[in-house]
């Protein structure tokens, strides 16, 4: 089984999620089932299939998460520093084309979210600027073409 790097906060993130399909979804879900049962006919009984269809999601659910957790290398961040961009760092980029600005952490794959500024370790942006500094320039091929890159800044928290 192959380990896979994640920040603490990912961590965290995923057993709280695991905490609250566990306390609160599953016991919401079988008092539904137990509600709709009482109902009658279960054959055509529509509350009682959309129960048991969001009992089967949270299990599956859980089960991926508890699976993602297993797997997981938890990498305390706040213990990183240096002016090299290695994971867990918050990177500014600036798109050395058209002079925009993008922050991105680097996190592992299961908490990678391009949204919350989040990018995974294996995305080619996170490839391409591991291992440098702020002030290099950097070539990533990315769906769309090639993009060059300079680096700004690396931050740890």
């Amino acid at each position: 089984m192959e380990k896979v790097p994640m920040t603490a906060e990912g961590h965290t993130a995923m057993m709280d999620e695991i905490k609250h399909l566990k306390s609160v979804e599953r016991p919401r879900i079988i008092k539904a089932i137990e509600e709709a049962r009482s109902h009658g006919d279960l054959s055509e009984n529509a509350e009682y299939h959309a129960a048991k269809e969001q009992q089967g999601w949270t299990e599956a659910r859980v089960a991926e998460l508890e699976d993602k957790i297993s797997r997981a290398d938890v990498i305390d961040i706040s213990k990183l520093s240096g002016d090299t961009v290695k994971f867990g760092a918050k990177v500014t980029l600036v798109d050395e084309e058209t002079d925009d600005e993008a922050s991105y952490q680097i996190v592992g794959e299961f908490e990678a979210d391009v949204k919350k500024g989040k990018i995974s370790v294996t995305s080619p942006i996170a490839r391409a600027i591991i291992g440098k500094k702020t002030g290099d320039s950097v070539e990533v091929n990315t769906p769309g073409g090639g993009k060059s890159y300079e680096i700004l800044k690396v931050k740890w928290k």
